[in-house]
C-alpha cells in the first residue's frame, strides 16, 4: 500500500472524528441527555455487491443519540476500511416526535409506552432512501430500549438511477444490560425487514446485527466508558440483490464519551 493511500484513510478517519465532535458537540447542548461512541469493527465474510464475492473490512463508526423535550436523535457514520485501496462511506439519520410529548396526553398502552412519529435518511454506498413512520417504544422489565418502527422506504437505487420506489419496512432494536457474575454486559442489536422495491429490481431482504459487549472499562474502575465484544451481522439479498447473502462474525470494541 503507497504512502498516499495510508495518508488518504487516515486523513477519512481524521475527517470522521473532527466531524463527529462538532455534531455532537452542537447535538448535546440542544439535548437532556446524549451519549456519542465510536465503534471498531474487524471481520470477515463480507460479500461484493455484485460479484458476491468476499472480502475483510475494518469499519470505524460513530453513533450518537440524544433526547430533548421533544423526542430523540440518533445517527451514525461509518468509515469501511477493504483488502483494496478504497474507503467508503455510509451512515442514518433517524429521528423521532413523541406523540405523547407533542400532545400532552399519554399515549400508552398494553405493552407500548410511547408511540412516536419517526423517519430516517439512509445515505452512502449504494443506497439513498428515506424511511417515514410510526415507532412503538416496547415496555419490558430489564429491557431498557425496546422497539418496533414501522416504514414506508423511499428509495433510489444506485443499480437503477434515476428510478424511484417505495415498500414498507418493519424495524426491531433492543438494548438489554445484564450482570454475571462481578461483569457487567449488554445485549443490543436490530434487526431491519425490507419488503420487495420491484421498480428497481430488488428483492426482499433481512438485515439483522446482534452484539454482546462486555463493560471492560469496568473492570479497572471506569465503568460504561469501554467495552470489547463481538457483533455478528448477517444480511440476507443483501441490497435487494437476490442470491448475495452474508454472515459476518466480528471482534468490536466501543469507546462511549
Amino acid at each position: 500500500m503507497s504512502i498516499a493511500t495510508i495518508f488518504k484513510k487516515k486523513s477519512l478517519v481524521t475527517g470522521l472524528a473532527l466531524a463527529g465532535a462538532m455534531l455532537t458537540a452542537s447535538a448535546s447542548q440542544a439535548a437532556n441527555w446524549s451519549s456519542t461512541s465510536l465503534v471498531m469493527h474487524n471481520g470477515s465474510g463480507y460479500k461484493t455487491v455484485p460479484g458476491n464475492e468476499e472480502y475483510d473490512q475494518s469499519i470505524l463508526t460513530l453513533e450518537h443519540v440524544s433526547g430533548w423535550n421533544y423526542g430523540k436523535n440518533f445517527f451514525f457514520i461509518d468509515v469501511s476500511e477493504q483488502n483494496n485501496p478504497e474507503s467508503s462511506f455510509y451512515g442514518e439519520y433517524s429521528p423521532s416526535l413523541s406523540l405523547s410529548k407533542l400532545s400532552g396526553s399519554d399515549m400508552s398502552f398494553g405493552f407500548v409506552k410511547d408511540v412516536s412519529l419517526a423517519g430516517t435518511w439512509e445515505f452512502g454506498g449504494i443506497t439513498n432512501a428515506k424511511l417515514a413512520g410510526l415507532t412503538f417504544d416496547l415496555d419490558i422489565p430489564g429491557v431498557p430500549v425496546a422497539s418496533v418502527s414501522l416504514y414506508n422506504r423511499f428509495g433510489e437505487s444506485k443499480f437503477a438511477p434515476g428510478e424511484l420506489s417505495s415498500a414498507p419496512q418493519v424495524t426491531l432494536v433492543w438494548m438489554a444490560p445484564f450482570a454475571l457474575g462481578s461483569t457487567n454486559w449488554v445485549f443490543e442489536g436490530f434487526l431491519d425487514y425490507a419488503w420487495e422495491e420491484k421498480e428497481v429490481g430488488k428483492v426482499a431482504n433481512t438485515i439483522a446485527a446482534p452484539r454482546l459487549w462486555l463493560d471492560t472499562g469496568a473492570l479497572w474502575g471506569a465503568p460504561k466508558q469501554f467495552y470489547t465484544g463481538i457483533e455478528y451481522q448477517y444480511w440476507n439479498n443483501k441490497y435487494g440483490v437476490d442470491g448475495v447473502d452474508e454472515g459476518v462474525p466480528q471482534i468490536s470494541a466501543k469507546w462511549t464519551f
